[in-house]
């Protein structure tokens, strides 16, 4: 199987000196870059020779895959455009990767950097190695580029510590999940699977269904809740989708009141849920303006 190396390209608003210094100074490159928990260079003999350097990533579980690297190179033009080089290589039997290379480059252009990186490398465990590199370890590698390359980003232009982008994106990702599960699990437990009589009651009780055609419609606006809970994996950066929740959960609101105004007294009613719902949308919508976005990231050469 042929491997296609991972190329990532992001313009960051920033002068070409303080982009060097972000992302060759091993204490300021291990904070934004999600690929790599710890970052060390090693003590050099010579100007002459290459930068050699530890890495360390932790994979969760108290696992870490760790490895040396060396910077073969860098090289500057006339333009102000650079180039930086390296090669790593880990000898951990349980790392995926053996050895791989790439490269950095900067390019100055009309009001900040383009910042591009190519790199490639070679796996273990044989067939399903490269299979398992293919379908999922590659693509999440260059994911992680992309994203990181985003914080990297954020922090040049608009002075958030990547500690905070990534805080934000995890509040981002719990209130998408949580909305996403509610609209879904009402639109398909009291709807579609079990006919809750309540449900029933309410759509007969605002005088707009037919009797005989309220499990229908109830059907229906199941399906539809669903629908609308899928949206918020795909549409999760629009801002109308959150405003478009909060009018449909007011409108909701109001329909079981006319339905029947009985159930805003019982625990657990439709205020509190939608009071938790709209709370959620709002800190999206207030959270989402500054969050790494790897759409904006060139992923093709």
């Amino acid at each position: 199987m042929k491997r296609k190396p991972i190329y990532v390209e992001a313009f960051i608003r920033s002068d070409t000196d303080a982009l060097w210094e972000y992302t060759q100074d091993p204490k300021k490159h291990e904070r934004w870059d999600l690929r790599f928990s710890r970052i060390a260079y090693m003590p050099r003999p010579d100007e002459a020779s290459p930068q050699r350097f530890l890495y360390e990533t932790q994979i969760g579980f108290g696992l870490s895959i760790a490895g040396e690297g060396e910077s073969v190179g860098s090289h500057m033009k006339e333009t102000g455009e650079r180039t930086s080089a390296l090669k790593f290589w880990t000898d951990q039997p349980v790392s995926l990767i053996k050895k791989g290379s790439g490269y950095w480059k900067y390019i100055p252009e009309e009001g900040g950097v383009r910042f591009l990186t190519q790199y490639d490398y070679q796996t273990r465990f044989g067939m399903a190695g490269t299979w398992f590199d293919a379908l999922i370890f590659r693509p999440l590698m260059g994911w992680a580029t992309a994203w990181s390359f985003e914080r990297l980003r954020l922090w040049l232009e608009q002075g958030m510590d990547p500690k905070l982008s990534l805080l934000r994106s995890v509040i981002q990702c719990i209130i998408v999940w949580t909305l996403a599960f509610t609209w879904i699990y009402q639109g398909a437990v009291p709807k579609l699977l079990y006919k809750n009589p309540e449900e029933l009651a309410l759509l007969k009780g605002t005088g707009l269904v037919p009797e005989n055609g309220a499990s229908i419609v109830l059907t229906g606006a199941g399906m539809l809740e669903i629908l609308f809970g899928l949206c918020f994996f795909w549409l999760w950066r629009s801002k109308g989708l959150f405003i478009l929740n909060i009018v449909l959960l007011l409108f909701l609101d109001v329909g079981a009141f006319l339905g029947n105004s009985s159930v805003f007294t019982a625990p657990f009613n439709p205020v509190t849920l939608s009071v938790l719902m709209i709370s959620f949308s709002l800190v999206a919508i207030l959270n989402q303006g500054s969050l790494p976005d790897t759409k904006r990231c060139i992923r093709t050469r």
